[in-house]
């Protein structure tokens, strides 16, 4: 064969291979909600939760939503888990002291405010919005990882109490941390899962009929479970079932960074994200 065949045979196997060489499945469409509301709950492993007779509530929701089979923590104690949602690194800190300043790195809630949105926590027992001290009555600030940025505004750190009745002004993300008895750390579960009960399920319902979502997770389990925790998504458009796919901290992050159009940050980069759980 002479040359110039080759080539244009080589050529033409080339060009019929490009379709097979550059195909991928499609990402998930994920929808890009109005508010999305994110409980964070402490120290239970999964099945200390999910189908606990003392747990009903949240075992009602898993069964009611997306549930996420195999969600795991990303290490122990607390605090680096918090700072891994919130900026897709645990940032270097291994321990659950404070204060930790963190300056100016990249995280969702700055990240929201940059894109023209809107970011809180809303925080059980913090004595005053903005407060920056470490602990108060049941508020640890360990449990609140915007408070260690200093690009992020007073009027982000908010008490409980200022979560408005009118769940149209939310900020399109919110964190809701309870304070250490409603969050399970220092009551027993049963206490915590009527608190949720009692505040969320209004809200529950009313995402459901305004393009919004409730995220309800854990930080990390009690260390005798792998480190696998509960993580389930109700809401606008979210498809009920139980999903086997693994993921983590970084994958939720991934996702609500992708939902409104974020840079991906640190290690949720590398992540897929969460199941394909939308309609």
């Amino acid at each position: 064969m002479k040359r110039t065949g080759r080539v244009a045979l080589a050529a033409a196997i080339a060009g019929a291979l490009v379709p097979v060489a550059t195909a991928r499945a499609a990402p998930p469409t994920v929808p890009r909600p109005d508010h999305v509301v994110i409980v964070m709950l402490e120290n239970k492993r999964y099945d200390a939760v999910v189908g606990h007779p003392k747990a009903p509530w949240i075992t009602a929701l898993a069964h009611s939503s997306a549930n996420m089979l195999r969600f795991y923590a990303e290490t122990h104690p607390s605090q680096p888990n918090y700072l891994a949602l919130f900026t897709g690194s645990t940032q270097a800190v291994t321990d659950n002291g404070c204060p930790h300043d963190l300056g100016n790195r990249p995280n969702l809630g700055r990240q929201l405010i940059d894109a023209g949105r809107t970011f809180a926590g809303y925080a059980e027992d913090l004595p005053r919005a903005g407060w920056r001290g470490c602990s108060y009555r049941g508020y640890v600030r360990r449990h609140s990882p915007w408070v260690n940025f200093s690009n992020l505004p007073a009027a982000a750190n908010l008490p409980y109490s200022a979560f408005p009745a009118d769940y149209a002004r939310l900020p399109t993300v919110a964190f809701v941390i309870p304070n250490l008895c409603h969050d399970m750390h220092d009551c027993p579960k049963e206490q915590s899962d009527a608190w949720l009960r009692r505040q969320f399920t209004p809200y529950i319902a009313w995402a459901k009929t305004h393009n919004s979502l409730f995220v309800l997770s854990f930080d990390e389990d009690n260390r005798t479970g792998g480190n696998r925790i509960a993580t389930i998504i109700a809401g606008a458009g979210v498809r009920p079932g139980q999903y086997a796919t693994r993921s983590d901290h970084y994958d939720l992050l991934h996702t609500l960074q992708q939902m409104y159009g974020l840079p991906f940050t640190g290690i949720a980069q590398g992540r897929a994200g969460i199941p394909d759980i939308w309609r």
